[in-house]
């Protein structure tokens, strides 16, 4: 039975983490996922969950510790934001190559420089490559649902990779919003015992992790990475379909809103899809045909559905909350319209970059963004590219 509560973005990961009561949890503070492990910590001196908390001397230890108590075959995870992922670059590669279902609640903050402590992409997605899985949140509730599903997609032997749940900073994170929450008993019986195939500490069982692999064998292993990633989809959509039954909240790759007869469509991730729900119902309300297409899994990356989604609309809007450096738009852009090009879909997208560093994004915005959409289907009017939003 759901519980009523109402708690900030870090409140509800850090609650999570407690009901699933994981077996070990190194962390190295950061704003502004510094709340999460000072709670799990928390729980654990008031003898609520016996986790093992180790505190460490940097974020890139952090993962180094979870990766090695992963391959001890502990229930592993760790937490962090912006220079702290980037820190763990090394690391975030070696937990995908080594095949480690550990979980890291990333807090979305932009990446230096200049320094900054507000809410973009550029952290994750500079971590896009790295061989995780990763999934954005919208809101708080979708932060915890979100997290709770982690293991089971992670844990999964057609998967058995590295999850990254991520939501955004401040925004998200430290705001306070009302809440469902899971029993601790539904809970853990979801999430269930983990038992690994194969570990360190087995022994009768001898292996080796990260050992030097020779060029015969290490491009295979590559392929195989990815083999895992394009699984995990059908894993992920499986795992949500099991929550939906538990929770009745369900969740899929993205999420249609009002895009059924839309002829102008907003893809976005994160926070502000909630501020483009709430332009299109305005503008639905005037009559435009409009609607938006909020991204929950980024990888794997859901090209084909995205592009089928579309393939109806006139013109779609590519939000990116971070830079490339490419001079035609962020990551986001670049997928959606490689997607829609092997699909064969040949509709006008415009890429824009909006909220870097923090930056306000509006309802205003997205009413001038579905302005330029029409203007551009209907009157042919040809407009940058690469469009910032709410440049100065």
């Amino acid at each position: 039975m759901a519980k009523k509560d109402r708690m900030s973005g870090n409140e509800a990961v850090a609650y999570a983490i407690k009901q699933i009561n994981p077996d070990v949890m190194p962390a190295f503070p950061i704003t502004p996922s510094t709340e999460i492990p000072q709670m799990v910590s928390t729980y654990i001196a008031n003898g609520e969950i016996d986790t093992e908390f180790i505190p460490v001397e940097s974020e890139h230890s952090s993962m180094s510790a979870t990766i090695g108590a992963e391959a001890a075959g502990a229930r592993s995870l760790t937490a962090t934001s912006s220079c702290g992922l980037a820190l763990m670059w090394e690391e975030l590669l070696l937990a995908a190559s080594n095949r480690m279902p550990v979980v890291l609640a990333l807090v979305n903050r932009t990446l230096s420089g200049p320094i900054n402590i507000n809410c973009d992409h550029s952290d994750a997605m500079g971590a896009r490559d790295t061989g995780w899985i990763q999934i954005y949140a919208e809101s708080n509730q979708e932060a915890y649902d979100n997290f709770i599903q982690a293991y089971p997609i992670a844990e999964d032997p057609r998967v058995h990779l590295p999850v990254m749940i991520c939501q955004d900073g401040f925004i998200t994170s430290h705001a306070v919003m009302n809440i469902e929450l899971l029993e601790d008993k539904e809970v853990k019986d979801f999430v269930g015992t983990y038992r690994p195939e194969e570990y360190l500490l087995n022994p009768g069982n001898p292996m080796a992790v990260g050992p030097y692999s020779v060029s015969n064998y290490a491009m295979e292993a590559r392929r195989n990475q990815e083999l895992a990633l394009e699984a995990s989809k059908d894993v992920i959509i499986e795992v949500a379909k099991k929550y939906k039954e538990l929770s009745g909240r369900g969740f899929e790759l993205f999420e249609e809103y009002r895009t059924e007869d839309a002829d102008y469509i907003m893809l976005i991730m994160g926070s502000a899809a909630g501020t483009a729900k709430q332009a299109v119902d305005d503008l639905r309300a005037q009559g435009k045909k409009v609607g938006v297409l909020k991204l929950r899994v980024f990888r794997p990356f859901p090209a084909e559905e995205i592009a089928k989604a579309l393939k109806n609309c006139k013109a779609a809007a590519i939000m990116d909350r971070t830079e490339s450096y490419n001079g035609h738009g962020g990551p986001l852009a670049s997928e959606v319209q490689a997607g829609l090009y092997r699909e064969k879909i040949m509709i006008e997208t415009i890429c824009y970059t909006y909220g870097l560093a923090g930056r306000d994004f509006t309802v205003d915005h997205v009413y001038e963004i579905f302005g330029e959409l029409e203007d551009c289907a209907e009157n042919g009017t040809k407009y940058e590219q690469h469009r910032y939003i709410g440049l100065r």
